[in-house]
């Protein structure tokens, strides 16, 4: 057993990547795989992601092939009926269960999210302790972005129960249920941005390329 002031390693947590949202408001498809100026979103937060866990999964539903470019597995939603991110989720903490026994945690991040914190994970780390199931949220400018998470893979049992019969797809209902932790970040000072900007709506996409830009330069 972890000691409660033990700090957790990230080789035992596993980077769970929600692409499996329906991108209405983007007109369908899949807007993770969108360009930003010479690399999809996804090669993005793939980017951003690699260096700070120890193994990635992709959540998506449909064909996983569109992802094979990426080399990462592919875990659809594991509750059918299109819940939310919580179904994401349990598909990351799912793999973990299967797969990866010496994961202890999976840290979930959004698909239209391409410049969140490159020291998100550090952070959530070091906010909770190591022996105890604690949940941690991402915010920013007082508004909590809960599909940026970290969660215990000991909560997969009462996720999957809580998903299956039906309750709350809502990330917040579940959470209420368990000890959690808030996680603030600052402005992002390369871009300008909140780091939690997500390309919702074809609109947005001007602002991620501008953005990009500036990373990139």
């Amino acid at each position: 057993m972890t000691p409660a002031n033990a700090r957790i390693s990230k080789d035992c947590v596993l980077g769970c990547v929600l692409a499996g949202g329906q991108s209405r408001r983007m007109g369908g498809g899949d807007k993770t795989l969108i360009d930003l100026n010479g690399k999809s979103m996804l090669e993005i937060i793939l980017n951003r992601l690699t260096p700070q866990v120890s193994q990635i999964v992709l959540n998506a539903n449909g064909d996983p092939e569109r992802f094979a470019q990426f080399q990462f597995p592919v875990e659809p939603d594991p509750i059918g009926g299109f819940a939310g991110p919580l179904a994401g989720v349990l598909a990351g903490l799912g793999h973990a269960r299967r797969n990866l026994p010496h994961v202890s945690h999976v840290v979930s991040v959004a698909g239209d999210t391409p410049f969140y914190p490159a020291n998100l994970v550090d952070r959530f780390l070091g906010a909770v302790p190591g022996g105890e199931p604690v949940i941690a949220l991402a915010s920013s400018s007082d508004k909590l972005h809960p599909v940026f998470g970290l969660w215990p893979v000991a909560l997969y049992n009462d996720l999957h129960d809580w998903l299956s019969t039906g309750q709350s797809g809502k990330v917040l209902a579940f959470v209420d249920r368990h000890d959690s932790i808030e996680v603030g970040f600052e402005l992002d000072q390369a871009t300008g941005l909140d780091p939690f900007f997500n390309a919702n709506r074809p609109d947005d996409l001007e602002t991620a390329r501008n953005a990009a830009s500036l990373l990139s330069s």
